[in-house]
């Protein structure tokens, strides 16, 4: 199903973070939401898991509205791994995880082994099996990430949000972590800082520059000299891998000649 946002619009108090925001997400797609800070890739993605209402506009997964469906159903659907989800301290690693499967279960139900498969499998495949019976407060932010990542894995959901998936996690636990979310053939919206890792793992990449969508589309046609200076306030360009051919990103001060060419246009703006 689709995962769509028509018009979207939201903020805090007199802010609106994101504005008039227009997407349409296909199945199975990878996107990457790219931007400066501030620019409102967590606000757009809050939209999606129900934690902030948009002012204006509707998000829709399939034919219904995610803010007129129940929060259960809504639950089943969307996995999630935020920024600001401390994931309570006093739990261990699994039990933190199982809390992934409660969307499934009915009010007085309990974990059958069915589930706690599920769990074991989440835990192994992001890479957090190893400390499953230690204290949250005893791991490490990485460790902790891998936690949370393994959480929303164990919801089994059809659309995977991701803000700052790769937040505390050395180079190998981001690569392992990207590599796996992009192999669930699920949907996944993940806002991402790091060019190199959105050019090489999504499908789609969205640029919001203040709250708006600059660029959208696959990572060649949006990651142009253009929209690095005028969005990222920085040089760049975009180079096959010498080893597997997938695009690398090469960023720099601002200066050089091809730095100067172009802008961004409405030719650079289209929906996916």
């Amino acid at each position: 199903m689709n995962l769509v946002f028509d018009g979207v619009s939201a903020g805090y108090a007199e802010v609106r973070a994101v504005q008039d925001v227009t997407l349409t997400i296909a199945p199975g797609e990878f996107v990457a939401v790219v931007g400066p800070n501030g620019c409102g890739k967590s606000t757009l993605l809050k939209t999606v898991y129900r934690a902030l209402r948009p002012r204006a506009g509707a998000v829709r997964l399939g034919d219904d509205d995610v803010w007129a469906a129940r929060r259960r159903d809504v639950a089943r659907q969307v996995g999630v791994l935020g920024q600001d989800q401390a994931g309570g301290y006093d739990f261990t690693a699994r039990e933190a995880v199982r809390l992934g499967r409660y969307p499934h279960l009915g009010a007085f139900d309990r974990l059958t082994a069915a589930d706690e498969e599920v769990v074991a499998e989440a835990m192994t495949r992001a890479g957090a099996a190893e400390f499953a019976n230690r204290a949250l407060s005893t791991l490490s932010g990485g460790e902790r990430q891998r936690v949370l990542l393994a959480r929303a894995l164990a919801q089994q959901p059809r659309v995977l949000v991701l803000d700052e998936p790769t937040n505390h996690l050395d180079p190998a636990h981001q690569i392992a972590a990207l590599s796996l979310v992009a192999s669930l053939g699920i949907t996944v919206v993940a806002a991402l800082h790091t060019l190199d890792l959105a050019a090489r793992y999504a499908t789609t990449i969205v640029a919001l520059k203040a709250g708006r969508v600059v660029a959208a589309g696959p990572p060649l046609d949006v990651l142009t000299p253009a929209v690095f200076r005028d969005v990222f306030e920085v040089g760049g360009s975009v180079v096959p891998d010498p080893v597997d051919g997938r695009p690398r990103v090469l960023l720099r001060e601002l200066g050089a000649p091809e730095d100067r060419k172009g802008n961004v246009s409405a030719s650079n703006r289209r929906v996916v």
